[in-house]
């Protein structure tokens, strides 16, 4: 079993994941799957299947898993109210713009957990 500090950074991974996803495919063109390439994360297992993204996307999902697993904030505050913003500065403006997109697309459809997953 999964400690609990490693399952809620899984989970806040699968919801980056879910979000981007969201974004990417109503504002681009339709990617194959494609398998992300990075050394030291398995991008399948955390989101549990592979994600089908432009490009542009793919990094950006790619640079957020990355961030999210190696946040030296303890406990980790939500980004937007971080002293220390680890995001690269196109990437930040990148994932505010996705974040506001899906979140409303995302309740929008019923999903309350990502109403939660924005409030908290």
């Amino acid at each position: 079993m999964m400690p609990k500090a490693a399952a809620n950074i899984r989970r806040e991974q699968r919801t980056l994941a879910r979000f981007i996803e969201v974004y990417c495919h109503d504002h681009h063109e339709p990617a194959e799957a494609a398998s992300i390439p990075l050394q030291a994360l398995n991008v399948q297992e955390i989101i549990g299947h592979v994600p089908v993204l432009c490009t542009g996307c793919a990094k950006l999902l790619a640079h957020a898993l990355v961030k999210r697993q190696n946040c030296p904030m303890d406990p980790k505050p939500m980004c937007k109210h971080c002293p220390k913003h680890c995001y690269a500065p196109a990437y930040r403006q990148q994932i505010r713009k996705v974040m506001a997109y899906s979140g409303r697309k995302l309740v929008l459809r019923g999903r309350v957990d990502y109403l939660l997953h924005l409030l908290t």
